[in-house]
């Protein structure tokens, strides 16, 4: 015979409901890094970037070449050249034991470009050696022929002394990246072009990076003056999910978040059965309690299980990004900002790119801003830090990445190439 509320049979469809949404979340939530679902083997696989490497490699592979060694500093960036410039690209290279990262990026770059796009960028490539020889690429007939600038150290003896110390002191990579970083972005400001735009050597443009870009640049400036604000310190082109998800130091915000709900779920239950009729045979106090003590708990617990990326991620577009960036893969910089960060870099001699620019950033609380998704990919593996930079997976055949853009690898190739022709859609 039924009783008033039955909280058995209230449970069991819950519980069914419950577990089929577990099912999905674990389906779903598996390319999630933030999430408990998370499957490295799924999420860490290359699947656009190998396409990519492929595009980039055949695109080099289709073009008539120079002579090897003619990719020396050009003439391109004239008053008259620099006036039809939209951004400066500079990418300071250095050889790694048995990986060549340089040829793919600088094809994924340059390969679907049209020539009014191709017009419009000066391509700085910094060959960060002492001995230019000792970098693979520098011998290469392709370098000369897709890059603008092949920059070489112009330096006293004494600084070219210490430099070459540097590099047989491994350990003293901080000083010399960040030499190298300083050196590069002067050459990228002397062109002359409005923005300046920082690659490391081992990352990968996605096919419509500029166009994007282009257009990222643009909303960054108009949503600077919405702020009421006239400036700002840089868009990122790469970051990674990873530091995206639940931080411990927000957890008292979404432990207050969670007892509110409970809370305001409770008192309309008891609304509901106090004020309509039909209620009271459902809403007995065993189902209330069920429903605020274990049934809503429950649902919380699978809504962060689930992953802060896949339950509230960053709309597409351009976003503020003050924090939890990282790292220094690919920055762009509006041309009028240099100055200071170039002092900046001087004043502190030593240190990590990524870390003394967000000091920078934090002591004058500057506006940063992030492109999403990521138009780059870290694709890095071997370190110039002579470190590799990976895990595996559980299956022991996917690296896993450090730093990583997840959404990256989720790229459409036709539907990319559709919006390069059409425009991008925020």
């Amino acid at each position: 015979m039924a009783t008033r509320s039955n909280p058995t049979y209230v449970f069991l469809v819950f519980l069914f409901l419950y577990l089929l949404a577990v099912q999905f979340a674990r389906i779903h939530c598996k390319g999630d890094p933030t999430s408990w679902f998370f499957d490295p083997a799924e999420g860490y696989r290359p699947d656009y970037s190998s396409l990519r490497t492929e595009q980039a490699n055949a695109f080099i592979d289709r073009l008539p070449l120079k002579p090897a060694g003619s990719g020396k500093p050009s003439s391109k960036a004239t008053n008259d050249t620099a006036q039809t410039l939209s951004l400066c690209v500079g990418i300071s290279s250095v050889p790694r034991k048995g990986v060549e990262y340089l040829r793919p990026l600088l094809g994924s770059l340059l390969g679907d470009l049209t020539e009014e796009e191709r017009a419009q960028i000066y391509l700085v490539v910094l060959i960060a050696q002492t001995n230019p020889h000792a970098h693979p690429a520098y011998s290469e007939s392709w370098l000369g022929t897709l890059v603008d600038q092949v920059l070489l150290y112009d330096l006293d003896a004494d600084q070219m002394t210490h430099l070459k110390k540097l590099e047989e002191e491994k350990g003293s990579m901080r000083e010399k990246g960040l030499f190298d970083y300083r050196y590069l972005m002067n050459a990228c400001h002397s062109v002359g072009a409005p923005y300046v735009a920082m690659l490391e050597d081992d990352t990968l443009a996605l096919d419509g990076w500029f166009h994007r870009t282009k257009e990222a640049l643009k909303v960054a400036e108009e949503k600077t003056w919405a702020k009421g604000a006239e400036k700002w310190l840089y868009l990122r082109l790469f970051y990674t999910e990873k530091f995206h998800g639940w931080n411990s130091e927000e957890w008292p915000i979404y432990l207050f978040c969670s007892i509110v709900l409970v809370t305001v779920l409770g008192a309309v239950l008891v609304s509901a059965r106090q004020y309509l009729s039909f209620t009271r045979q459902l809403l007995g106090n065993e189902t209330i309690v069920l429903l605020c003590g274990i049934s809503t708990p429950l649902c919380i617990v699978l809504f962060f299980a689930a992953g802060r990326v896949t339950m509230l991620p960053l709309p597409a577009g351009v976003n503020e990004m003050p924090a939890y960036g990282c790292c220094s893969q690919a920055l762009v910089y509006p041309q009028t900002r240099v100055p200071e960060l170039l002092a900046w870099y001087e004043s502190k001699k030593l240190g990590l790119v990524d870390t003394i620019t967000e000091e920078f950033a934090d002591r004058q609380n500057e506006i940063r801003w992030a492109l999403t998704p990521s138009v780059m990919q870290h694709v890095g593996i071997k370190s110039s830090k002579e470190t590799a930079d990976e895990q595996k997976a559980e299956d022991d055949t996917i690296p896993i990445q450090t730093l990583w853009s997840f959404a990256f690898e989720r790229n459409d190739p036709q539907y990319l190439r559709i919006e390069r022709q059409n425009g991008p859609d925020f």
